[in-house]
C-alpha cells in the first residue's frame, strides 16, 4: 500500500511547478522591466522571488527528493578524509615537476623534428 502511495505524484505538483515557473519568470521580466530602478532594489526583488520559487520547489515531490539527495551528499562529504596541507603541497609540486619535464621533452622533440624538416627542405 505504501509503495502505491509513493508511486503517485504528490497532489497539486502541477500547480506548484506552474507557480515556480511564474515566480522565476516574474523575477526575470521584473528585472528587465524595472531596468531604470537602482540595482539594489532589482537585486532584492530577484532574490526574494527566487527564494519564494525555491520554497515552492521544495514542496514538490521532486524538490523533496532533491533535498534528501543533497542531505545525503553532505553526509558523504563529511565522511571523506581530506589530505593535509603538506600532502597537498607535495602532490602539487610533484604535478608541477611532471608537467615541466613533459613540456621540456615535447620542446626537445619539436626542436629535433623542426631541425630534420629544415634540413630536408633547404
Amino acid at each position: 500500500m505504501k509503495a502505491k502511495a509513493e508511486a503517485q505524484p504528490a497532489r497539486l505538483d502541477g500547480f506548484k511547478w506552474a507557480l515556480v515557473v511564474l515566480l522565476v519568470s516574474a523575477a526575470v521580466l521584473g528585472n528587465m522591466y524595472f531596468g531604470d530602478q537602482p540595482l539594489l532594489y532589482r537585486v532584492a526583488g530577484v532574490v526574494v522571488l527566487l527564494a519564494l520559487a525555491a520554497g515552492v520547489f521544495a514542496q514538490t515531490a521532486k524538490g523533496q527528493k532533491f533535498l534528501a539527495m543533497a542531505r545525503e551528499a553532505r553526509t558523504e562529504i563529511r565522511k571523506v578524509i581530506w589530505p593535509t596541507r603538506p600532502e597537498t603541497t607535495q602532490t602539487t609540486l610533484i604535478v608541477l615537476a611532471a608537467v615541466a619535464i613533459v613540456a621540456l621533452l615535447l620542446w626537445l622533440i619539436d626542436s629535433f623534428l623542426s631541425w630534420i624538416i629544415q634540413s630536408l627542405i633547404y
